[in-house]
C-alpha cells in the first residue's frame, strides 16, 4: 500500500514476508528526507579533517567544546533492564539460528548486529529484522534437521547495531537516492517494533558504531528525537550506547556522551575497530606503523590508554562503560585449544574488571559463563560498578597517540595471517556469512579492516614487498577451494590491500561487488 509520505519510496527487490510496511517506509522516509543532507556534510567534514591529518596536523581534545568537559552534567539513568550488563553477545540479525542461540546464551545483553558481523545481503537486511520482530514476540524457531531451536523463559535483553553513516541501503530509494543504511536499520525497526517492546517492559535500544566525533552524535540525537515525535513518545525513550572505536572519537568522548545524555546508554570500547581506525587515521605517518595484529594488544600504551579514560570518563558521567569483545572460539573438540582460548578471555576480563568496565563482549556462548564469572566477581552483586571513577587516571592526547610505543614487529608470518583473514573473510562476506569462525577466532569486517590496512600500511612504509605479498596471495588462494567467491574475495582484498590509494572502509567497495552478485 503506497501512503502520500512513501509515493517517492522505491523498494527495488522483493519483500515476500512485508517485513517493510507503509508505516516502517514512512518513517525511513522521514528521517532520510530531514537528515541526509546534514550527514553528507559531516560524511564531508570526515573526509577533510582526514586530509589535514594527512598533511601534518594531529588531533587533539577540542578548545571549543572545554566547557563541555569541565561542566558538572551527568547522563539520565538507564531503565532496569539495562542497569546490569555485565556480559553481552554480539551476533548478524540475518542468522535465525545465531539470534535463537545468543538470546538463550546466558549473557544479560545481545547485540543483534547489521553492521559488521552481518553481510547486508537483501536477505540478511529483511531476514534480520524479521527474526528481531519474531523474537521480540516469543514465536521465533527453527528446525535444522533433528533439532529445534526456540526461545528459553529467560533470555537477554535486546540491543541493535544499525549500519554506520558511511554506508547506503542499495535496495531501497527514497526520492530516487538510496537511502541512508543507519535511517533505513533504525527505522525499520524502531516503527515495527517499539510499540512490542514496550509492551514487554523493555524498550527500543541501539548500539551506534563508527561515530567520529560529537557531532555525529548529535545527528543521532536529533534523529532519534523526531522518531519519538513522530511516534508519540516520550523523549527519551530510545537509549544508545556509543561504541568508541575510532581514534578520532576519542578525544570527544565527553562531548558525545553530552550530545546523547538524554538518550544515552553509555560508551563501549570497540577494540579492533579502533586499531583499524590508528591504521588508517595515521596510515602515512612512518612512525605510526604497527606490528602484527596479534602484538597490538590491550595492554599496549596507546590501547591501555584509551580504554582507562574510557571507564573514567563514562563514571564520572554516570554511564555505563563496557569492554571490549573477546574474539576466541572455544573449541568443543581439542581440549588443548579450548583450555587456551578460555585462559586468554579469562586473563582479558579480570582486566577489563579491574579496570572498573561494568561489563564485556563475547562472540560465542560458550565463553559467556567465564565472562560471567569473572564480572561476578567483580561486581560482588552490584549490577555494575559505576562508583568507581576511576580519579587516578590521568590522560592526555600524547597518551592516546602513543602509537609509536607500541613493541613488536612485521613478520613473514604476520603477513601471511593478515592475507589469509583477509581473503577468507571476504569469501565469507561476498556468500552472505559476515560473522567468520577463521583459526580459531570469530572474525568480521572489523578484523578484516585491520587485515587489509595493515598490508597496505606496510607495503606503503616498505616493510614488506609488492611481490611478497602478491607471492602470499598466490599461497593462499591455492589453498583454498576453487570457487568463484574465492577469486571474487582474492580480487576485492587485491583492490583494499593493494591499490595506491587507501580505501576508508572495504565494506564500501565489498558492497558494490555484493549487489552485482546479487
Amino acid at each position: 500500500m503506497t501512503t502520500p509520505a512513501t509515493a517517492a519510496v522505491e523498494v527495488l527487490a522483493r519483500d515476500e514476508a512485508g517485513v517493510l510496511t507503509p508505516e516502517a517506509l514512512e518513517l525511513v522516509a522521514a528521517l532520510e528526507r530531514e537528515f541526509a543532507g546534514r550527514r553528507e556534510e559531516l560524511l564531508r567534514a570526515r573526509a577533510e579533517r582526514q586530509q589535514r591529518i594527512l598533511a601534518g596536523e594531529l588531533p587533539g581534545f577540542l578548545e571549543e567544546t572545554r566547557a563541555v568537559r569541565e561542566g558538572k552534567w551527568r547522563v539520565e539513568q538507564v531503565p532496569a533492564d539495562l542497569l546490569d550488563r555485565r556480559v553481552e553477545i554480539t551476533g548478524p540479525a540475518g542468522d535465525r539460528k545465531m539470534v535463537i542461540n545468543a538470546f538463550n546464551s546466558g549473557a544479560r545483553i545481545y547485540m543483534a548486529d547489521f553492521e559488521d558481523a552481518n553481510s547486508p545481503t537483501w536477505t540478511n537486511v529483511v531476514g534480520g529484522q524479521q527474526n528481531l520482530t519474531d523474537a521480540i514476540e516469543r514465536t521465533i524457531s527453527l528446525e535444522s534437521g533433528e533439532k529445534r531451536y526456540a526461545l528459553d523463559d529467560e533470555v537477554a535483553v535486546l540491543l541493535v547495531r544499525p549500519r554506520g553513516w558511511h554506508l547506503p541501503e542499495g535496495h531501497v530509494a527514497v526520492d530516487g537516492r538510496p537511502v541512508t543504511a543507519a535511517l533505513f536499520d533504525f527505522g525499520v525497526y524502531l516503527r515495527r517494533n517499539v510499540e512490542r517492546l514496550l509492551a514487554r517492559g523493555t524498550g527500543p535500544y541501539f548500539y551506534l558504531p563508527k561515530l567520529e566525533s560529537h557531532l555525529e552524535a548529535r545527528l543521532w540525537n536529533d534523529v532519534f528525537c523526531l522518531a519519538q515525535d513522530r511516534l508519540g513518545l516520550p523523549r527519551g525513550t530510545i537509549k544508545a550506547t556509543v561504541l568508541v572505536e575510532t581514534i578520532l572519537a576519542a578525544f570527544e568522548m565527553e562531548e558525545i556522551l553530552y550530545e546523547l545524555r538524554e538518550h544515552s546508554g553509555g560508551l563501549n570500547a570497540g577494540r579492533w575497530d579502533y586499531i583499524f581506525s590508528v591504521i588508517k587515521t595515521f596510515r602515512d605517518r612512518e612512525d605510526f606503523v604497527l606490528p602484527d595484529r596479534v602484538q597490538v594488544t590491550m595492554t599496549v600504551p596507546f590501547m591501555r590508554a584509551y580504554t582507562e579514560l574510557l571507564v573514567r570518563t563514562c563514571h564520572g558521567r554516570g554511564a555505563h562503560a563496557i569492554g571490549g569483545m573477546a574474539a576466541f572460539i572455544p573449541s568443543r573438540r581439542d581440549a588443548e585449544a579450548n583450555e587456551l582460548a578460555l585462559a586468554r578471555v579469562r586473563e582479558d576480563k579480570l582486566r577489563e574488571s579491574g579496570d572498573g568496565f561494568d561489563g564485556t563482549w563475547v562472540a560465542h556462548p560458550d565463553l559467556v559463563p567465564t565472562a560471567t564469572e569473572v564480572f561476578d566477581a567483580a561486581l560482588g552483586g552490584r549490577p555494575n560498578q559505576l562508583e568507581l571513577l576511576r580519579e587516578d587516571v590521568s590522560v592526555g592526547a600524547p597518551d592516546l597517540l602513543n602509537v609509536p610505543a607500541t613493541p613488536g614487529e612485521v613478520t613473514e608470518e604476520g603477513v601471511r595471517t593478515n592475507v589469509s583473514v583477509g581473503i577468507r573473510y571476504l569469501a565469507s562476506w561476498l556468500s552472505g556469512s559476515g560473522a567468520a569462525a577463521i583459526d580459531n577466532l570469530m572474525e568480521d569486517a572489523a578484523t578484516a579492516e585491520i587485515s587489509r590496512s595493515q598490508v597496505w600500511q606496510w607495503l606503503r612504509h616498505g616493510r614488506v614487498s609488492r611481490e611478497a605479498i602478491e607471492r602470499t596471495i598466490d599461497e593462499v588462494v591455492g589453498e583454498l577451494p576453487d570457487d568463484p567467491v574465492v577469486a571474487e574475495a582474492r580480487a576485492l582484498f587485491g583492490k583494499v590491500a593493494l591499490d595506491a590509494e587507501f580505501e576508508d572502509f572495504l565494506t564500501i567497495p565489498a558492497y558494490d561487488r555484493l549487489l552485482e552478485l546479487e
